[in-house]
């Protein structure tokens, strides 16, 4: 940085910036936002105007090279994260980028390439927000064998999020806006990779229960291009099964979780109420019922609770050189490959393994 200020650029400020990361940011001290950049104009105009920035963008690379910008936050639709993070590096500036990675696990292969040519850079990925209050109690169960031996894995998520046949196509149910990614299964494997080995294998089938949607845009019907119903069998690499079902279309039922089953235990993460629960051959005293199952509730104490803190992770990591944890382009890679292994699977019909073979020659992910 030329001075001690971190001067940022915003590229994409939608929803999650606005909310999340402006508020994140200016919470942190020495910290200016200094230039936005929206896909239109009037947009850029708005969001300047609205939060006192001093200065818009017309278009993305002209914020990249803007010399008085020290770092980068990229909120656009994930078919735009890949080539304003490559442009980015080589101008020189630190990224933090919304999730999902990219497109496709070949982008994001170059996104991690890029990182490790510019080493001095930070590059982070916004987080999966799933599991992080309760993330280091689940740690401290886990490496105190309170499963036993990891033998299944279920992960669920059902939602009536895509219910209404009526409702207006979105950017996340085109793929070349969103690419290969479906419903919130990149989300939960993210989590799920912070507690369980990655997978090897993958068996997968989707289906779209409403296959045509309204364009916003032309006003006419256009196929979808995500599926809205998702059914993935796998085999982690310590040897157990992890079993994944999503959907996005039930009108009861709603919720999202993941079980780790063992042989001594179990743990159960409610996603959505943020609540541990858990059943374990050494436990003792009260217990409960949950989704049919007899387990205690595992309190998360507040000095162990973790919060959402990525804008104040990465300036850290800009200033004082602490690595990235939450979450590194390595970790991106991972869950980039794990989906598109589940859209290859269900498009092919047979099982895929992973790492993908195109990518084994390059450097351990």
């Amino acid at each position: 940085m030329s001075t001690d200020t971190l001067r940022v650029g915003l590229i994409g400020a939608g929803q999650n910036t606005k909310i999340r990361h402006i508020p994140g940011l200016r919470s942190q001290s020495a910290v200016e936002i200094v230039a936005v950049c929206n896909r239109r104009a009037e947009s850029s105009s708005a969001v300047a105007h609205e939060f006192d920035i001093s200065r818009t963008h017309v278009h993305w690379r002209d914020l990249i090279h803007d010399a008085d910008i020290d770092a980068v936050v990229i909120g656009t639709w994930p078919y735009l994260h890949c080539p304003i993070t490559l442009a980015a590096l080589e101008a020189g500036k630190h990224v933090l980028t919304e999730a999902r990675m990219s497109l496709n696990a070949r982008e994001a292969h170059q996104m991690l390439a890029a990182a490790r040519r510019h080493e001095r850079l930070v590059c982070q990925i916004v987080p999966s927000p799933y599991g992080l209050r309760g993330n280091e109690v689940m740690l401290e169960r886990l490496q105190g064998g309170y499963l036993g031996d990891l033998r299944e894995v279920h992960v669920a998520s059902f939602s009536n999020s895509l219910a209404d046949p009526a409702a207006p196509l979105s950017w996340r149910q085109d793929a070349a806006l969103s690419g290969y990614n479906m419903l919130n299964l990149g989300i939960l494997h993210e989590t799920l990779l912070r507690w369980v080995p990655p997978p090897i294998r993958v068996f997968a089938q989707v289906h779209a229960f409403i296959p045509s949607r309204i364009d916003p845009q032309s006003g006419v019907h256009r196929a979808v291009g995500t599926p809205d119903s998702i059914q993935a069998l796998t085999i982690l690499e310590n040897g157990a099964r992890g079993v994944y079902h999503l959907s996005g279309v039930i009108s009861q039922g709603q919720g999202a979780s993941i079980e780790l089953l063992g042989s001594k235990g179990t743990l159960l993460y409610d996603l959505l109420g943020d609540r541990l629960w858990g059943s374990s051959t050494e436990d003792s005293g009260q217990s409960g019922s949950l989704e049919g199952k007899v387990l205690n509730e595992i309190p998360i104490p507040e000095d162990k609770a973790r919060s959402w803190r990525v804008e104040a992770d990465f300036v850290e990591s800009i200033r004082a050189g602490t690595p990235v944890r939450l979450t590194d382009f390595q970790s991106g890679v991972r869950y980039m490959e794990f989906t598109e292994a589940v859209a290859r699977s269900a498009q092919e019909g047979t099982p895929i393994d992973l790492p993908l073979v195109e990518f084994l020659a390059n450097e351990e992910i």
